[in-house]
This record gives C-alpha cells, structure tokens and sequence, in this order.
C-alpha cells in the first residue's frame, strides 16, 4: 500500500495530518512568545532592547524571505509599495512594543487573552469602517469574549495583587491588539496583489528598522552590547522559535490544508500559554482564569471561523 493510499484519522473535520502538525507547531511558537519575554526580563532588560534583539536576529530571515517571496513572482504594485511603510509600522513596530511594555505588568497567559480578541476587533472596525452587518449570534460572541477577558483581568488582580499594574499593563497589550486588528484591515487586499510571504517579510524590515531608530533615540549602544547572555538567548530564541518559524510553518500548513483550518488549530495557542506560563513560569492557574480562557477562545473560534 503506498503512502498516498493511507487514509489519516480524522478530528473536528480534518485530517490529523503534516499540515495539522505543522498547524499546531506554528500555534506552539507563537505562544511561546510571551514565556521568553517573562524569562528576560528576570535580568532586568527593558522591553525595546528586548525586542530590539528580536528583529535583529530575525532580520536575515526577513531578507531570505522577501527574496524567496519575491522568485518568479510580479513586481510589487506601486500601492502595495506605498502602504509598506504606515503597515509595517503599525502592525509590527507598533503593536510589538506595546506588547512587550505590556509583559512587564501582566501574566504571560493574560497577555495572549487579551491579544486574542484582535479577530473581534477587526469585527467592530469594519463594521464602523464599511458598514458591515454584526449579527446576533457575532454580539454573543463577542459578550463571551469580553467576559472572558474580564474573568481573567480578575484573576491576574488577585494573583498578582497589583490592581493598578494590571490595569495598566492590560492597556498596554490592548493597545497592541487594536494596532494589529487595523494592520490587518489595511493588509487585508495587499495580500492579494503583492503575496503573502513577500509582503509580510517587507513589513517586519520596516518594523525592524522602526526599532532600530526606536532604540537608537532613546538607549546608548552600551544598553544593547553589555547584557547578561540569556538576554540574548531567549532574543534568539524569540526571533527563530517565536517569529521566523512559526511564520513559515503556518503558511505551509495554509497551503496544505488551507487557512479555516489553521485558524481552528491557532485556537489552541491562548491555552498553550496557560500551560507553559503554568509549567515554565510557575504563574499561578485559577477556576476563574480557566473559565475565562474558555469563554474567550470559545468566542474568537466563533467570530473567526467559518465553516467552507
């Protein structure tokens, strides 16, 4: 019996196959994200040199990228061009720094919850921006999600017992959330015409470079050079095992087995971060938080997804 023949089983309506995998690795990476950021700041680094160290490291990737993008494929359009620049800013630079400064308050699992309601963000600005009908069972969804985030606000609250720093940290990646939900907005066409992985790996060079100015303007160079080696570890680790990879992995398992289904599998990703900040961190895991968890991925899964 040859390999083709072989029939996978089969969960949720899709085959457990490479793509699934490759589906659920990609989730894996880009949780992972928030667990160094925790571990690196235990040695005192801020969150521009951390993430300077990030897009640094990723840069090569970035080029590769652009130019593998790019093999046998039309020109850019002088539009797509023209929107590099304010894109890149605000759904890589923008929406990355305030996540990071975000860290720095918040649990690693309440970060990702928060940053998960992006897909009910992008819901209520088209529906603002283009007049796009919410439907009721869009406005139930998107109750459990806020619920869901106020759950685990609550949780975070008393764990931490820093009231206004959760406040103020939760801010912080709710800011990035909704830079990135008007990223995506404005992305959305560009894709169509310039190619995905093209496309993203220019973005992330320009918000490599916003970076690079960031940090230049407000950090001496001494800032990046005299850190402790795990800093540049877990910057390492974020820029291969929570950036670069993740990114080709998700788009080869879109190509497999097609972007509903990968959008089902990174549904996982807000529970992934429960159990590594659990596990790696030893945040602490609650009823409270657990509900809400449930109730905002629940509500995502609801407003993201469609069935074909």
């Amino acid at each position: 019996m040859s390999a083709a023949s072989i029939r996978l089983p089969r969960l949720g309506g899709f085959s457990i196959g490479k793509g699934v995998v490759l589906a659920v690795l990609s989730a894996a990476g880009f949780s992972a994200k928030a667990i160094f950021v925790k571990l690196a700041y235990a040695y005192s680094v801020d969150a521009v040199t951390l993430l300077l160290l990030r897009m640094v490291f990723a840069l090569p990737f970035f080029m590769l990228m652009a130019g593998m993008g790019a093999r046998g494929a039309a020109p850019m359009p002088r539009r797509a061009w023209a929107l590099v620049l304010p894109l890149g800013f605000m759904g890589y630079y923008l929406s990355s720094v305030c996540d990071f400064i975000g860290l720095q308050y918040v649990s690693s699992t309440l970060e990702r919850l928060v940053l998960f309601l992006y897909p009910t963000f992008v819901l209520l600005f088209s529906a603002l921006l283009f007049r796009r009908r919410v439907a009721g069972r869009e406005w139930l969804a998107l109750s459990l999600c806020y619920l869901g985030a106020g759950l685990a606000v609550t949780h975070d609250w008393q764990a931490l017992g820093a009231g206004s720093n959760v406040l103020l940290g939760v801010s912080w990646v709710l800011a990035s959330a909704l830079s990135y939900s008007l990223y995506l907005i404005g992305v959305g066409e560009l894709v169509k015409q310039a190619g995905a992985l093209r496309l993203s790996a220019w973005l992330c060079m320009v918000a490599t470079l916003a970076v690079m100015v960031h940090f230049a303007l407000t950090h001496p160079l001494s800032a990046a050079l005299n850190l402790p080696w795990p800093v540049y570890a877990y910057g390492l680790a974020m820029a291969l095992l929570s950036t670069v990879l993740p990114v080709v992995l998700m788009n080869e398992a879109m190509r497999q087995i097609g972007a509903n289904q990968v959008a089902l599998v990174s549904t996982l990703g807000p529970v992934m971060t429960l159990l590594l900040g659990w596990l790696v961190l030893s945040e602490s895991m609650s009823l409270l938080q657990l509900a809400g968890a449930a109730l905002v991925v629940g509500g995502v899964a609801s407003v993201s997804l469609r069935k074909k």
